[in-house]
């Protein structure tokens, strides 16, 4: 894999945004489900991994991105744990989908992962003792075609100067090459207000079927792209697509909802990307969960899967910053609220997708995973679908 990071960085600053930009989320909605592949998700079931499960003596949690290889059969899940409960890692596992039954999932395997020199990710503790290395905090997670090992993301952390990354690793976990991240989401110690955004940054990731493009999804805009989603307006995230050397050849806005709630007086709440599944070379499924907080602190998680569509959205690539009137963001249809199906459980914080293997009568799954954020409140579920194409 070549890293052109002259070429990117030639790119920035000569891009011309001539496309009309949409002044709301409102306007990027495609209520025509035809232009879309998937006419719907049906439930299956759901598997819950315990929260006092254990491997090779580390406690398993925090699993914020799950692929499927149907070549191996395996799955692949990445902790966001930051080396504080064990090495920064990532778990191999068998589990099954019938008609209508999900799991067990069986873990068979910690990969620990490491950094370009051969050693540990270290924890944040470990870092600000001795100032080597980068802290993780990864997000998603792929089977990489090519290497036959496997490609993830990092979100950085603006307080230690850190940016985020997206690398690859063979499939023991050792560092293999990274991939160039534009200019424009990179932290600048000496401008508070450009740059990716704390535990909002490379958030979801996917390979096209063929292998031949790779994207990478922003969960929230950058500081300079505009204001987080409210109750009253959406936003703005960006997208990354690479081609099959690792070269950035698009960027393009996709639209964040605005809050789903209202939440408690004086809390949290927020919206935004949390992971990306690619159809085809420009279609894409969208994760979009929200976490409210309501009055007494008890956070709700609102989980809504659209699909999205480059066709015609402007690409951005090496753009500063976005203007607004432009640029054309990604279209896209809502394909299922989670929270309207009833058949489904309680939600919790949904932060993986993938395709997942086929049943017997040779129809998709689709299986989505939650991070439980190693709080005995909240659990690992794992919600497994079938998928109806148009053509089914």
């Amino acid at each position: 894999m070549k890293q052109s990071y002259i070429a990117a960085c030639l790119l920035l600053g000569c891009m011309s945004l001539t496309a009309e930009a949409a002044s709301n989320t409102d306007s990027v909605l495609d209520d025509n489900s035809a232009n879309f592949p998937i006419t719907r998700l049906d439930y299956i079931g759901e598997y819950i991994i315990p929260n006092d499960t254990k491997f090779d003596h580390v406690l398993v949690g925090g699993l914020s991105g799950i692929d499927y290889s149907a070549d191996r059969k395996q799955w692949l899940m990445i902790s966001d744990d930051r080396a504080s409960k064990g090495p920064a890692r990532a778990y191999l596992g068998n589990m099954s989908i019938t008609e209508d039954k999900v799991g067990p999932m069986t873990l068979t395997k910690m990969i620990s992962l490491y950094q370009p020199n051969d050693t540990l990710y270290p924890s944040k503790k470990v870092y600000e003792k001795n100032h080597k290395g980068v802290v993780p905090d990864f997000e998603s997670i792929r089977f990489n075609p090519f290497t036959m090992g496997f490609r993830y993301t990092s979100e950085g952390d603006r307080s230690l100067g850190m940016n985020p990354f997206i690398r690859d690793a063979y499939m023991d976990g050792h560092y293999l090459e990274k991939l160039p991240i534009p200019q424009a989401y990179r932290y600048d110690p000496h401008n508070s207000k450009v740059g990716f955004r704390d535990n909002l940054a490379l958030e979801g990731s996917s390979f096209t079927p063929n292998g031949k493009m790779y994207f990478a999804a922003m969960e929230a805009p950058l500081k300079q792209d505009g204001s987080l989603p409210s109750l009253t307006k959406g936003a703005y995230s960006r997208v990354i697509r690479y081609d099959e050397l690792g070269d950035v050849i698009g960027e393009y806005v996709y639209p964040i909802d605005p809050l789903p709630a209202k939440p408690g007086p004086g809390k949290h709440a927020d919206n935004g990307v949390s992971e990306i599944l690619a159809l085809n070379s420009q279609q894409l499924l969208v994760v979009e969960r929200s976490g409210i907080q309501d009055a007494a602190g008890h956070y709700h998680d609102y989980i809504r899967i659209y699909q999205a569509d480059i066709d015609n959205a402007t690409n951005v690539i090496g753009a500063k910053t976005l203007v607004p009137g432009q640029y054309q963001p990604m279209k896209k249809h809502l394909l299922l609220n989670l929270n309207d199906d009833k058949h489904l459980p309680k939600l919790d914080n949904i932060e993986g997708i993938t395709f997942g293997p086929k049943l017997a009568n040779g129809q998709r799954t689709l299986v989505l995973i939650s991070d439980n954020n190693f709080n005995a409140s909240e659990v690992t579920q794992l919600l497994a679908f079938k998928v109806v194409y148009k053509k089914d």
